[in-house]
C-alpha cells in the first residue's frame, strides 16, 4: 500500500480508536559486556571486542554483569515497578547471522522488574500515565551490513558483513501495557513517552540514551478498532524507531494505514514494519512471531538473580530527582510559564541551563543566550544544542561580561560567533577581535560632541523637549564606535551635554 492510498488521519480518528504498545531498548554503559569480559567501548575494528561467550562458542559459560543488574533495578524503580525477589533468565530461540549462539539470553516470564508507571506531560501541560508491564534484562545483537542491492537490506544483497562487537552488549527491554484512550494525541504521547524515559535514563546515569547512535530505540506496535469496540485489532510493529519525531510520525502512519487496510474491507498482517525517514511510511518486514515460536526456556548456566530487599531500598535512596520532579522545581526557580518550559524541554536546553546557572550566571541570562542566539544557530546548522561547539562555561563567561559591562548584547552575539568559529574561549575571541566595550569616558564624550555637531537639527529638537529624539543621536554614536560603547551612557551623555532631563 503506497503513501497516496492513505485514510486521512482526522477520518480515521473518527471511525477508530488507536491501541499502542510501545518496546523501548536501552544500551547500557557498563564497560563490559552482559555475560563475558569483552569491552564495549565503541568504534573498534571490526570483530576484535568479541570472546568465545559472546560468539556462542562450546563449552563458553556466561556470567551476569553485577552493574548490569543493577542498572537494570534502578530503572524498574524510577519507573515505579516492583521489583522480582527471584528471577532468572530464559534463551529466546531464532535463527539470524547476527545472533551467533542462534538464541538471545533475556528474560520472558521473570522479568526483574514489573508493574509500573511513567507520567508524561504533553504539549499543552496534560499528564498522561503510561503504565509499564515489565523491564527486564537480555543482551544486544551484532551488527550486519548487507552489501548490494537498493535499501541496504538483506533483501537484494549479494552479501552481508556481520560484526559482533556488539553482540551482548547489556540491553534493558521497557515494555508498557497497552495504551489506551489516547485517540487522536496517540503520536503525541507515543513521542512524549519517549522523551521522558529517555531523560530519565539520562538522569540515572545508566546509559547516554543517544538514539541516533542505536543506545536507544524503540519499536511501535499499534492497532485499531472500531469506536465502542472493547477487544483488541491486530497489531504492527514498526522496527527500531531512533528519533523521537519517528516514533511519531511512525504511529501516525500506521494509525492510517491500519484505517486504509480495514476501511476497504481488508484484515491487518500481524508483522514487523521497517520505518523511512525520508517519507515517514512504514514498508513490511516479516510475519511476526508469538512467544511460543521462540521456544522459551530457563538458561541453564545462569544462576537466579534474587536482588535482597535491603539493597533494592539502598538503591530506591539513591534515585536522583526525577526529570519531570525536577522540571517543575526548575520552572518555579526560573518563575516561567508552562509553555516556556516546555520549549526549553523541546530544544534539549534544560541540563544546559543549570549547568551555565551552576557556573555562574543568572538563570534569566542563561536560558535568554541558550533558547535565543545558539537555539538559531542550532536550528540553522541542524545540529543539537549540546553538540554545538560551546559549553555551559563559556556561556556563563559571557554572561558575566556583559554584566561587568565588558560586553553589550551586540558585541556578545559577536564573542559567541567566535567561540562557535573555533577562536577560542570567550576572552580570547574579545581580545582576537578588540571587542571590548569603549568605557573611556574621554572617548565616549568625543564621539558625543561629534553626534551632536554632526546632527545639529536633532539636537535642537532633544532641547526643546523631545527627549525621544535621542535615539537618532545614540546610533550615530553606536555607528561610530562600531557598537561597542554603552548605548545606555552615552544616552546619558547625550542629555548632559545638552542640558536636558532624562
Amino acid at each position: 500500500m503506497t503513501v497516496t492510498e492513505l485514510v486521512p488521519y482526522e477520518e480515521a480518528l473518527a471511525t477508530y480508536d488507536p491501541v499502542m504498545g510501545l518496546e523501548v531498548h536501552v544500551e547500557l554503559g557498563t564497560a563490559t559486556k552482559m555475560f563475558c569480559g569483552c569491552s564495549t567501548t565503541l568504534g573498534a575494528d571490526a570483530n576484535s571486542q568479541t570472546c568465545p561467550t559472546c560468539l556462542g562458542l562450546p563449552g563458553a559459560l556466561p556470567v551476569v554483569n553485577a552493574t548490569g543488574v543493577e542498572s537494570a533495578v534502578r530503572i524498574g524503580l524510577a519507573l515505579h515497578c516492583e521489583i522480582a525477589e527471584w528471577c532468572r533468565f530464559a534463551r529466546k530461540n531464532y535463527f539470524y547471522p547476527d545472533m551467533p549462539k542462534n538464541f538471545q539470553t533475556s528474560q520472558y516470564d521473570e522479568p526483574i522488574a514489573f508493574d509500573g508507571y511513567l507520567d508524561v506531560q504533553l504539549e499543552d501541560g496534560e499528564i498522561f500515565r503510561v503504565e509499564i508491564e515489565r523491564a527486564h534484562m537480555e543482551e544486544d545483537t551484532g551488527k550486519s551490513t548487507h552489501i548490494g542491492g537498493a535499501t541496504g537490506r538483506i533483501h537484494g544483497a549479494s552479501h552481508s558483513l556481520l560484526d559482533y562487537n556488539r553482540a551482548g552488549i547489556p540491553l534493558i527491554e521497557i515494555v508498557t501495557k497497552p495504551i489506551e484512550g489516547a485517540g487522536e494525541r496517540a503520536p503525541e504521547v507515543a513521542k512524549a513517552y519517549v522523551a521522558e524515559l529517555r531523560e530519565l535514563i539520562k538522569a540515572l546515569g545508566v546509559s547516554e540514551a543517544r538514539m541516533e547512535m542505536g543506545q536507544m530505540r524503540c519499536d511501535v506496535n499499534l492497532s485499531l478498532r472500531p469506536k465502542g469496540e472493547r477487544s483488541f485489532g491486530t497489531r504492527s510493529e514498526t522496527k527500531n524507531v531512533n528519533s523521537l519525531r519517528s516514533v511519531e510520525r511512525a504511529a501516525r502512519f500506521e494509525v492510517q494505514r491500519h484505517a486504509a487496510v480495514l476501511d476497504a474491507g481488508g484484515k491487518i498482517v500481524q508483522e514487523t514494519r521497517h520505518f523511512h525517514e525520508d517519507d515517514g511510511s512504514t514498508t513490511p518486514g516479516r510475519v511476526k512471531e508469538e512467544a511460543e515460536d521462540y521456544r522459551y526456556f530457563p538458561e541453564p548456566d545462569l544462576v537466579p538473580v534474587a536482588p535482597s530487599r535491603e539493597w533494592v531500598e539502598e538503591l530506591r535512596a539513591g534515585l536522583p530527582e526525577l526529570p519531570r520532579v525536577r522540571r517543575n522545581r526548575l520552572r518555579e526557580e526560573w518563575g516561567i510559564s508552562q509553555h516556556e518550559m516546555q520549549s526549553v524541554l523541546n530544544a534539549g536546553a534544560v541540563g544546559l541551563i543549570v549547568a551555565t546557572t551552576d557556573a555562574g550566571a543568572p538563570a534569566d541570562q542563561a536560558r535568554k543566550w541558550w533558547m535565543g542566539e545558539l537555539a538559531r544557530r542550532a536550528n540553522e546548522s541542524g545540529t543539537d544544542l549540546a553538540d554545538l561547539p560551546i559549553g555551559p562555561e563559556d556561556v556563563a563567561r559571557v554572561c558575566a561580561l556583559v554584566a561587568e559591562g565588558s560586553l553589550n548584547d551586540k558585541l556578545a552575539r559577536q564573542v559567541i560567533e567566535g567561540v562557535l568559529d573555533g577562536e577560542g574561549a570567550p576572552d580570547e575571541v574579545v581580545e582576537k577581535r578588540g571587542l571590548k566595550v569603549v568605557s573611556d569616558e574621554g572617548a565616549l564624550g568625543a564621539a558625543v560632541d561629534e553626534a551632536i555637531a554632526g546632527n545639529a537639527a536633532v539636537a535642537e529638537k532633544i532641547r526643546g523637549g523631545k527627549v525621544q529624539a535621542a535615539g537618532a543621536l545614540v546610533g550615530a554614536v553606536m555607528k561610530a564606535t562600531r557598537g561597542q560603547a554603552d548605548a545606555a551612557r552615552v544616552r546619558e551623555l547625550i542629555l548632559e551635554k545638552l542640558g536636558v532631563e532624562g
